[in-house]
């Protein structure tokens, strides 16, 4: 077992719970609305800019939060105004951020590739800092307070965004802030976990909460318990196996996807 400090343990602890609870009330969203590709896209996106701050010797975080807003910007707009579906937008959008990624990446100095910087890339839990907690820790309030403001709004949208415009609801800003929040939180987990699997911690505790419940409220309250549990829980398993620990909490998020599935009220009734 990996002996290790107890403060740099208890941050681990507290940034990967924060960025659980916020990838996993976003994909609350996500997984409602069949935008699966989203998160994966968005970690591209993030993923590509940060290997252009690298790469031109600038804030990684910067313009890794820059790039997934900017995707998550365009996106909308575009499959409106293209009068296509969100899925083939992003399709496209995942293949250009993770060319733009690769181009990127072949562009770094090779002094930066071996700096604290590269923690942005690969992901680094035992590297958080202070700013990091402070980051996460805003970004969870102000998402928690978002949905408690809109919650009637974003219900709608997800049951079904036709039927909510015709009720009267403007469902673009919505729609758009949505985008806009998946790009963001993604940014922000980035250093955190690797990008290439916070896709998993958002669709993968979303997936879990809907196997038990219909309720949305329900569903919202259930999804970071699934997310905690799974940072939690696959954080113990690396320092107890020395696994990586973005893989191992990614590992224990689709274990209890699996388990949800089995016992499943849902599935019983079937």
């Amino acid at each position: 077992m990996i002996q290790i400090p107890a403060h740099i343990f208890l941050n681990t602890i507290l940034g990967a719970s924060l960025a659980a609870i916020v990838c996993s009330l976003v994909g609350v969203f996500i997984v409602r609305m069949n935008l699966s590709s989203m998160g994966f896209c968005m970690s591209h996106a993030a993923f590509a800019g940060a290997a252009l701050g690298l790469a031109i010797s600038r804030d990684p975080l910067l313009l890794a939060l820059g790039m997934s807003t900017l995707v998550a910007i365009i996106l909308g707009p575009v499959a409106e105004r293209a009068k296509l579906q969100a899925d083939i937008i992003l399709g496209t959008m995942f293949s250009l951020t993770m060319a733009l990624g690769l181009l990127f990446l072949s562009m770094i100095p090779g002094s930066a590739m071996s700096s604290d910087a590269l923690s942005i890339l690969w992901g680094s839990v035992l590297g958080i800092t202070n700013a990091d907690l402070m980051r996460l820790g805003i970004l969870t309030i102000f998402l928690i307070v978002v949905i408690g403001l809109f919650y009637k709004e974003f219900l709608a949208i997800m049951l079904d965004r036709k039927l909510a415009e015709e009720s009267g609801i403007n469902t673009r800003p919505f729609y758009y802030a949505i985008l806009f929040l998946c790009g963001v939180t993604v940014s922000v987990s980035l250093k955190l976990i690797v990008g290439r699997l916070i896709f998993a911690l958002m669709v993968n505790p979303a997936s879990s909460a809907y196997q038990f419940s219909h309720n949305m409220k329900s569903i919202i309250f259930l999804t970071p318990l699934f997310g905690l549990a799974s940072s939690v829980t696959g954080i113990l398993l690396s320092f107890q196996w020395d696994m990586p620990l973005g893989s191992s909490i990614v590992i224990m998020s689709v274990v209890l996807f699996l388990a949800s599935v089995l016992l499943s009220p849902k599935r019983k009734r079937g």
